[in-house]
């Protein structure tokens, strides 16, 4: 049941970002480490070429994505066919953060909404793998809209009061590594 793909064509470009929702997986080189897997929703995914995607990471309550990219690079996205034809797919890669400031942010950042706010990186992933599998247990459930709370929550605390959330929640994992990118409170 599982097919593998040796580039993103254009179909499964529209259809992976086509999804209200896919998921990432990271993971520390430490046995006692904490494995990460988070949703992510918005439209804050982008297919750049057939072995390239990136999403625009927003402020979240922790950061564990960036730090162990910085760590090891090691990143699998997940998308889930919730209507239509069941399907999942993996996209197996290496990962790493683009910072704010950087050279190539401003770039990549265009090619999000400017409605969308909080930003505090962006994860670019050199796709090495491409699966997918039948999602045949994959629940079939009806879209209804994205929640807007995040848009409303970082319009509250405006630019200089989600800076001071970054470095406060956001430098560091829960297993102590280090955020690319973010300054840790003093």
């Amino acid at each position: 049941m599982a097919k593998l793909y040796s580039e993103i064509d254009t179909d499964m470009a529209a259809w992976i970002e086509a999804q209200p929702l896919f998921f990432n997986a990271t993971a520390p080189l430490s046995e006692e480490g904490h494995v990460n897997l988070s949703p992510r929703g918005l439209d804050t995914l982008r297919v750049l070429g057939p072995r390239e995607v990136v999403y625009l990471d927003l402020t979240g309550s922790g950061n564990e994505t960036a730090a162990h990219l910085g760590e090891n690079g090691r990143i699998t996205l997940m998308f889930c066919a919730f209507s239509g034809k069941p399907k999942i797919l993996r996209l197996y890669g290496q990962g790493r953060v683009v910072a704010p400031g950087e050279p190539e942010w401003d770039s990549l950042r265009c090619l999000f909404p400017a409605s969308l706010k909080g930003e505090r990186q962006i994860v670019r992933v050199d796709v090495r793998r491409i699966q997918s599998s039948c999602g045949f247990g994959v629940p079939l459930m009806d879209y209804r809209s994205q929640r807007d709370e995040l848009m409303a929550w970082t319009g509250k605390k405006g630019p200089e009061g989600i800076k001071e959330y970054h470095a406060r929640k956001n430098a560091v994992s829960i297993d102590g590594l280090p955020a690319p990118g973010m300054v840790r409170e003093n």
